[in-house]
């Protein structure tokens, strides 16, 4: 018995969530699709593992577009829709801001949060307000153009706010509303996730991300990222998907301008329709397409005139003290010496030692997740890729530790307790742990990096453009919607729905 079909509709390379999510939206709808991933486990980042007999969550801090049981945002809504039950938690708070003269805890709540900056920085309110309310009517705007495109007249009659603000930055819009630095400085935090300073964000991305994550609050898994992973892996096989593990493609295979399959690293050529690739284009273009004579030069300008965004580095402890125990009172905190987005991005392009830190106490939002008595802490910052890029096999090592003792002391320092002497496991993450496990170009988790000159709105517009090879279609991080778990998903959706629109097409043209 052969060990792969003749042929497929849609071969997927990548059973993380993007990958899965193609997979099973493609399923939904009849299609035969395989899934060949290069590890045992489906999930990519979203994973986790176990030391000292504790299960560790490798990545995941919280999840968007979740929202509450019996009204779903869209990522929540698709898992149930698919059939995917997940036991989803809501963080309790937004975050703990730890900046110069700030120690502020906030909470989600267009309002809440509002009333809780302006109990900081008295006479905000109002102009806080304003700004989420902008904030959730582009966000309202972006999910409904990303399922009905339209016309610029149409957008500009039902979508006004979203049209008037796509050409400009953060920075620019925030100054609009005449607020006090403190007050801009709470708003900030949440820079980290997408990885670029106010200056050069397009005020699109970080109005989705506020909406979504102070308008409706955040959410993780009960049995942490990997439950969403397993979850969906096992759906999409019971709906008739073929998932391989441990099978590495090593080449997509073209001829005149047109897909026709795969080659995996032991040799087996597979063929389909269509290929949808979790790989980065980067890698994609430049070693995988086979023959290479096949790639348009217009794909490689593409990807080299793209900025890789944000890596990981990671350092995650299983401590022996409840959190209380250990002065530990938030789920998330952001601590930075300055809320100078501008400034912290430029510092991420070092070793460190790094300037703005994120904390994680997953037992605030999940008392499950170590053994009673114990908790789980992890420190974060995620550089960006420019510096690791630097660091020698030989220095490798130093270098890992150097960081992560900067990390565990500064934090140390904050809670007044010397956290090592409270360690029962702990584990280092770092860029090369994320390309080596995940295969991510250069350990980059987030992509491209959102720019004024390149960004979501702007990707819309040249999305046809840049299909440089019929039947390829990508889902991950390095797509249209950016970076995170939630975006994942939907990148994943709509690679499928670029395929399924493309069969429709050539059904209809019969």
């Amino acid at each position: 018995m052969k060990f792969y079909k003749d042929h497929y509709d849609v071969i997927v390379i990548g059973g993380a969530l993007a990958g899965l999510s193609s997979a099973l939206m493609l399923a939904e709808k009849g299609k035969d699709v395989l899934v060949l991933e290069r590890h045992n486990l489906p999930g990519g980042i979203a994973t986790s593992f176990v030391r000292g007999g504790i299960e560790i969550e490798a990545a995941l801090h919280e999840m968007m577009s979740i929202g509450p049981e019996g009204n779903r945002l869209k990522v929540g809504k698709f898992l149930e829709d698919m059939g995917v039950q997940i036991d989803w938690l809501k963080v309790p708070e937004a975050y703990h801001a730890s900046l110069p003269g700030l120690e502020v805890t906030l909470h989600p709540g267009l309002e809440t949060f509002a009333k809780e900056v302006d109990a900081e920085v008295p006479g905000t309110y109002e102009k806080v307000l304003k700004l989420l309310n902008l904030c959730h009517t582009v966000f309202d705007s972006v999910n409904e153009l990303s399922i009905h495109p339209m016309s610029k007249v149409q957008m500009l009659l039902k979508h006004e706010a979203f049209v008037k603000t796509a050409g400009y930055s953060t920075q620019e819009v925030i100054d609009t509303f005449d607020l006090p630095q403190k007050a801009q400085d709470l708003l900030a935090p949440y820079w980290i996730y997408v990885g670029t300073g106010f200056r050069t964000l397009p005020f699109t991305i970080f109005a989705v991300l506020m909406a979504d994550y102070i308008g409706y609050g955040s959410y993780i898994p009960h049995k942490f990222s990997h439950e969403m992973s397993l979850k969906m892996a096992e759906r999409a096989e019971a709906m008739g998907v073929q998932i391989e593990y441990r099978q590495h493609v090593d080449k997509i295979l073209v001829k005149d301008g047109k897909v026709y399959g795969v080659r995996t690293a032991r040799g087996d050529e597979i063929h389909a329709d269509y290929v949808i690739s979790a790989a980065y284009p980067n890698k994609v273009y430049t070693s995988m397409i086979e023959p290479l004579s096949e790639v348009p030069k217009k794909a490689i300008k593409m990807v080299n005139g793209r900025r890789l965004s944000l890596t990981a580095f990671s350092v995650i402890m299983i401590l022996d003290k409840s959190a209380e125990e250990l002065g530990i009172h938030d789920y998330s905190v952001f601590r930075g010496d300055t809320m100078d987005t501008e400034a912290l991005y430029q510092d991420l392009a070092g070793l460190g030692p790094y300037r703005y830190l994120t904390c994680i106490c997953h037992n605030y939002a999940n008392p499950d997740a170590t053994p009673e008595g114990t908790c789980s802490f992890s420190i974060t910052t995620l550089p960006r890729v420019d510096g690791w890029k630097t660091v020698s096999a030989d220095d490798y090592d130093r270098v890992k530790h150097e960081v992560a003792k900067q990390m565990i002391d500064d934090m140390s320092k904050y809670y007044g307790v010397n956290l090592l002497d409270h360690v029962l496991e702990i584990v280092i993450e770092t860029p090369m742990t994320v390309a080596h496990y995940t295969g991510m170009w250069n350990g980059c988790i987030y992509g491209y990096a959102h720019t004024m000159e390149d960004h979501i709105v702007a990707r819309l517009q040249t999305a046809e453009e840049e299909k440089f090879i019929e039947g390829l279609e990508f889902a991950g991080a390095h797509q249209i919607s950016g970076d995170g778990m939630g975006p994942a998903v939907t990148n994943g959706r709509k690679a499928a729905k670029n395929v399924l629109d493309d069969m429709k097409k050539k059904e209809a043209a019969k």
